[in-house]
């Protein structure tokens, strides 16, 4: 694996290349709390057919923003992407996005449609559609980013994460057998920049795509778990609006399809991703 950082007089943008050079390209982003190695157990699945480029969005592992706080937000976010593929002078490739990750990847195909190809999804959605819904989202996100400040400790941290699961949209998660290892990858991250993240970036104060998505063309596959009634609903919704979207519900996960049921997760992208299936 190949790990550099680019740095410009905004970020300090971390990035890893791994898989076979000579296959195409696939830009994985990780969701709130991840980092670059998200997408590992998929990655080491895929290596062989195709190139991986995995990256720490701001907020997380080893990106550093240079910048005021507003370089946080998914605009900004979403521009440095493009000028890292640029400066890496990858003109198209593939794009998976999960949750936090899936949000900006849509927000990427719908302003750079001609970057990506093809576009995965996993447990993503548009945005909330009202302004009071995103309202209502910003002062609970306020909420949890003030948990977090309050968490510099570790133990403290560990609570937090632990408790993060509980969430309904992440089913029986904690049971999983390796929920330990997922454990010690959020804990890279540190509390106060996941709170700048989750402020600027989260659900309430990202920019609805609901409108936008009806006019893409690009290829899109959703997938959600069908433990995750949430993002079901919120997929089907997607694919009703947007002919270009299909819907692929993943047996036996929930919110964290890689995660929980890495095989189905592989296998999809492999054959949606394939040259044959357009």
């Amino acid at each position: 694996m190949l790990s550099k950082s680019k740095t410009n007089e905004d970020y300090q943008f971390h990035y890893s290349f791994s898989g076979n050079p000579d296959q195409p390209l696939i830009l994985f982003l990780h969701g709130f709390m991840g980092n670059s190695h998200e997408f590992d157990e998929a990655i080491s699945l895929l290596c062989d057919d195709f190139y991986c480029l995995t990256v720490d969005l701001p907020g997380h592992g080893k990106t550093k923003v240079l910048c005021g706080d507003e370089w946080y937000t998914m605009p900004n976010t979403a521009d440095t992407v493009i000028n890292l593929l640029d400066n890496l002078k990858i003109t198209k490739c593939f794009l998976v996005g999960y949750s936090m990750g899936g949000r900006l990847a849509l927000y990427l195909t719908l302003h750079f449609p001609q970057r990506f190809t093809k576009v995965v999804l996993e447990s993503a959605s548009p945005g909330l559609l009202t302004e009071a819904e995103r309202v209502e989202r910003v002062k609970r996100d306020e909420q949890i980013a003030r948990k977090l400040e309050r968490s510099v400790c570790r133990n403290d941290f560990v609570t937090f994460v632990y408790n993060w699961y509980n969430q309904q949209i992440f089913g029986l998660i904690k049971d999983h057998p390796q929920f330990h290892r997922l454990l010690e990858v959020r804990l890279q991250n540190h509390p106060i920049e996941l709170a700048k993240s989750l402020r600027f970036m989260g659900t309430g104060c990202q920019p609805s795509l609901w409108e936008m998505l009806k006019k893409n063309k690009n290829p899109v596959l959703l997938l959600a778990g069908e433990y995750d009634e949430k993002f079901i609903d919120v997929n089907t919704e997607m694919t009703n609006i947007c002919e270009s979207c299909q819907l692929k519900v993943i047996q036996t996960s929930a919110h964290n399809i890689h995660f929980e049921n890495v095989k189905a997760f592989v296998e999809n992208l492999q054959y949606f991703l394939s040259k044959h299936n357009i």
